[in-house]
């Protein structure tokens, strides 16, 4: 009886070992064979899964984006290869004229000192809280050309963009995608919002580097925020609990669901997100509204409040706090004086969430009363 237990215990591990190295198999990053070019190497990525970036000689790159395409970067004075598959778009150096519409990417790019290359914003001035697309906005070198559902077609045309650059938000209208394409504009549809890690996020900044050829200079920037976050996880883990949310307009709780890139930021920095049994993040909607009656009971004896200001603006005290519900003062964070509000321009600075994950941890882990302000929060008084 025992051999045949092992033996079935044998067969089953190696049953699961195939299954496994079938499934890393098919998931398993494969260049592109493209005439006319031969591979070199592959980019070396950290933390970002939903895209790929392989170099060819002559200083050709081949930019893959999990589920959305592929993209020939062609060098300034050379051409796109002969035979080259109909399915991937080609952008011919320079690329200079970028309509983003994709707001998170508008602070990686000027992190690599890029904005200069985008012309047209799918944002209003007055919407933008990175102060360097307010300026180029101001100064005329950047101009509105309508929002991903309603783009300003002739404007874009007659300002000769070379790429318009979407969120995924695009799917929700794809005759806008198909209308740009058919004008002879490629149409790249970003995705580092399904980055599971925090720093997946900031590491897209590698793939517009590759646009503008900049990779040094992302590189560096890059390794600026993960030398943050290593400082941060030779720490301990402090356990304290903290909770992350807003109020919407009808009173309810706006909370993000477990595995979002909020709640693993408050993991990576030493603390735990609370209410914990928010369901699976899917990526499509990272968030979920909790009636604040629920919220009270899973999440009153948090350590820490950190209220989430880009919906419906700062907040400078308890009192205003304490004004979208009076339910809040029997928090356990609120008692204590451990709330803190992030500030509107946090999820438009998508370079700095190492520096994001470097606040929480200094929010749990210091002893210092007076300290009530850091680089994306503010604590209420």
């Amino acid at each position: 009886m025992k051999k045949i237990i092992s033996y079935i215990f044998l067969t089953l591990t190696l049953i699961l070992g195939c299954a496994f190295a079938v499934q890393a198999a098919e998931t398993e990053h494969k260049p592109a064979d493209i005439p006319g070019l031969t591979f070199d190497h592959s980019m070396e990525l950290s933390y970002a899964k939903e895209f790929n970036v392989d170099y060819y000689n002559d200083g050709y790159a081949l930019i893959t984006i999990d589920q959305e395409g592929q993209f020939l970067v062609v060098p300034e004075g050379r051409k796109a290869p002969e035979g080259l598959n109909p399915d991937i778009a080609v952008l011919q150096q320079p690329i200079n004229n970028i309509y983003l519409v994709a707001t998170s990417a508008m602070d990686l790019f000027r992190a690599i000192d890029g904005i200069d290359s985008i012309k047209l914003s799918g944002t209003k001035e007055d919407g933008w809280y990175i102060q360097e697309a307010k300026d180029a906005m101001e100064q005329k070198k950047m101009i509105y050309a309508g929002k991903y559902s309603a783009p300003d077609y002739e404007l874009i045309l007659n300002e000769g963009c070379d790429l318009a650059i979407e969120s995924t938000m695009i799917h929700h209208n794809p005759e806008v995608q198909e209308k740009l394409e058919q004008f002879g504009i490629p149409v790249m549809v970003e995705r580092s919002s399904y980055e599971s890690h925090p720093l997946g996020r900031t590491e897209w900044m590698k793939l517009y580097a590759v646009l503008l050829g900049k990779e040094d200079v992302a590189e560096k920037v890059f390794k600026e925020q993960t030398d943050k976050l290593d400082k941060v996880l030779t720490a301990d883990k402090t356990d304290k609990t903290v909770a992350f949310f807003y109020i919407n307009s009808v009173g309810a709780v706006n909370i993000r669901k477990s595995g979002d890139y909020v709640s693993e930021m408050i993991s990576l920095a030493g603390g735990n997100y609370v209410p914990e049994d928010t369901g699976t993040n899917d990526n499509a909607l990272s968030t979920m509204n909790m009636q604040m009656e629920e919220f009270y009971a899973k999440a009153k004896d948090a350590d820490y409040i950190i209220y989430n200001s880009t919906i419906d603006g700062e907040l400078k005290t308890i009192d205003e706090l304490l004004s979208k519900s009076k339910l809040l003062a029997d928090f356990k964070a609120v008692k204590n004086g451990n709330v803190w509000c992030t500030g509107k321009n946090l999820f438009q600075e998508t370079t700095g969430l190492g520096t994001m994950i470097e606040d929480i941890h200094t929010m749990l882990t210091t002893d210092d009363d007076s300290l009530d302000e850091l680089t994306y929060m503010h604590k209420l008084k």
